[in-house]
């Protein structure tokens, strides 16, 4: 288990990155038994939370100590958004090579370049705002992520306002399957291989709507060619797991809908395999996202 203060000054200031048009900060964390050619994680916090916050309720540097992953978290400023969310519904901020995606891109290049990272094992992962920005970066950059992980998170591109972020948020309206699928599409130029896509949501989720998760489901499968229900559904640590399989029999799509929790990122902090410690949106129910993120990504 990671103990509140253990991810206390752990993370590294990442001082320079190319241009930075989305005026962003960012951290990194690189473990001692990082191996050459690595796994870097992209870790997006929510709303009124920080990187360093972020990283020790979620335990994402705990683990990467575990697994020799190579961390990045870029971090907003409250001068571009008061309450510190990334600003995944506005124009600038949502399109390939502008403001905060471009940012976000400058600063993986440079760590993959720092850090002698695989390019082909690259992932993102966010909560709530950085959900949705990682949604941003998954449609706008797909060559440059294996994978992505979207919590309690929404579709790209369902919302182009601030007023029409707070309707979707709440789950009403948005555009059609037909209409998520092609906003994907006409976000890059990219034909695919395209990235997995994990997704996790609460069931009692007051603040983002569950059915944003499954909008984020159906944004994806005509993309991997796995329309239709599950290929199977699971349970894991108490919770179903819903798998699509694509005709290879690979997993390309998972969804957790944690029953009964809020809006947050669902930890286990306790017992064998714990990780991080539960705080504000940082949720205790038994299972660790985290640990079930990296497995699905194959980084455990």
């Amino acid at each position: 288990m990671q103990k509140p203060s253990d991810s206390r000054d752990r993370l590294t200031v990442l001082k320079r990155f190319g241009a930075d048009p989305g005026a962003l900060h960012a951290d990194t964390y690189i473990p001692k038994n990082f191996p050459k050619h690595g796994p870097l994680v992209v870790v997006l916090h929510g709303s009124t939370q920080s990187a360093e916050s972020y990283d020790r309720g979620s335990g994402w540097s705990a683990l990467a100590d575990e697994c020799g992953i190579a961390l990045l978290f870029p971090e907003q400023r409250q001068t571009n958004n008061p309450i510190g969310s990334f600003n995944w519904f506005k124009f600038g901020d949502s399109r390939r090579g502008r403001g905060e995606p471009l940012s976000i891109r400058h600063m993986i290049n440079q760590v993959v370049d720092d850090h002698v990272i695989d390019p082909s094992r690259v992932f993102i992962t966010g909560l709530s705002s950085g959900g949705a920005m990682a949604s941003v970066m998954l449609a706008t950059y797909p060559e440059v992520f294996a994978g992505g992980a979207i919590i309690a998170g929404l579709p790209y591109r369902s919302a182009n306002t601030l007023m029409q972020a707070i309707f979707r948020m709440k789950g009403y309206g948005g555009p059609s399957d037909r209409k998520l699928d092609a906003l994907v599409r006409g976000a890059s130029k990219f034909n695919g291989p395209w990235p997995t896509i994990s997704v996790w949501h609460g069931g009692r989720d007051s603040t983002v709507d569950k059915s944003n998760a499954d909008s984020i489901v159906r944004q994806w499968q005509k993309i991997h060619k796995v329309e239709g229900p599950p290929t199977r559904v699971e349970m894991v640590d108490g919770y179903p797991r819903q798998v699509w399989c694509n005709a290879d029999g690979r997993e390309v799509i998972e969804e957790y809908i944690i029953g009964g929790m809020a809006h947050g990122t669902p930890i286990r902090a306790d017992g064998a395999g714990g990780l991080g410690a539960e705080g504000k949106y940082m949720l205790e129910v038994g299972i660790s996202s985290t640990r079930h993120i990296a497995n699905f990504w194959g980084l455990t």
